[in-house]
C-alpha cells in the first residue's frame, strides 16, 4: 500500500468499513483505497480474531458494494430510526 495515511485516517477507514451501510466506493472516494486495500490495512491494523469477525461480517453484504444494493441514491433509512433534530433525537 503506497498511501501516507496519518493514525486519524486510518481510524476512520476502519470506522467506515465497520459501518454496514459505508460501502467500499465510498472508502476509495475520500480515502482512494480500493477495495482489497481496505482489507489490506483491516488485516493490519487489526487483531487476527476482530479481522476475522469483520470478514466474515462484510463477505457479501449488499450494503457493502455500491452495484449490488437495493437502493441507488440517497441515503437507505429504516424505518425503526428515529429522527433527529438540532443535534438531539426527537422523541415520539
Amino acid at each position: 500500500m503506497k498511501h501516507d495515511l496519518n493514525p486519524r485516517q486510518i481510524d476512520r477507514i476502519i470506522e467506515m468499513a465497520w459501518e454496514d451501510r459505508t460501502t467500499f466506493d465510498a472508502i476509495q472516494f475520500q480515502f482512494g483505497l480500493k477495495e482489497q486495500e481496505v482489507i489490506d490495512l483491516m488485516r493490519k491494523e487489526m487483531k487476527a480474531s476482530s479481522f476475522k469477525m469483520w470478514r466474515k461480517r462484510v463477505q457479501g453484504r449488499k450494503t457493502k458494494h455500491q452495484k449490488k444494493r437495493d437502493f441507488s441514491e440517497g441515503r437507505f433509512k429504516c424505518s425503526r430510526q428515529r429522527a433527529i433534530s438540532n443535534n438531539k433525537i426527537s422523541k415520539k
